[in-house]
């Protein structure tokens, strides 16, 4: 083969090799965006079941009540009325994947509802979640959440 033939065929091969990389990075991104969706509604439904498909079984969370919980103590809350939504807005600022990680932050504005001490309340957070692929599947692992001052 001649040179140049050479280096037009290596330079397609990596073209190639490139935009599947890109490809998957964009197909981990989108699903890393659905599951976030997913999680959202989940919780304005209050659907404990959907929450622990997304929930990695070590999920841990530092709520917005200076709380460190784990992923059973989130879903007794969810399940028993005590953690409940009227709304829940989530804008996604940051999502930056690292092989199988992804890290994701951004803001909230929540109405709280259920018994929660704030029913009734418009809290806005900052949020920062951790995801991590494992067998081919997104999970949540972290998280932690905290209320911004009103300006």
């Amino acid at each position: 083969m001649r040179p140049s033939l050479v280096a037009v065929v290596a330079g397609l091969w990596a073209l190639c090799a490139g935009g599947s990389v890109l490809a998957a990075g964009a197909g981990a991104e989108a699903a890393v965006r659905a599951l976030n969706a997913d999680e959202v509604a989940a919780f304005l439904r209050a659907d404990t079941k959907a929450l622990a498909r997304i929930w990695a079984d070590g999920f841990v969370v530092t709520n917005p009540l200076n709380k460190f919980v784990g992923k059973p103590q989130v879903l007794d809350m969810v399940g028993s009325g005590m953690l409940r939504f009227a709304s829940l807005d989530r804008t996604i600022e940051y999502l930056r994947l690292y092989g199988d990680t992804a890290v994701v932050a951004g803001a909230e504005t929540v109405v709280w509802s259920g018994k929660m001490p704030l029913a009734g309340k418009t809290s806005r957070l900052r949020f920062t979640a951790v995801w991590i692929r494992s067998a081919g599947a997104w999970r949540e692992v972290a998280r932690h959440a905290n209320v911004t001052p009103d300006r």
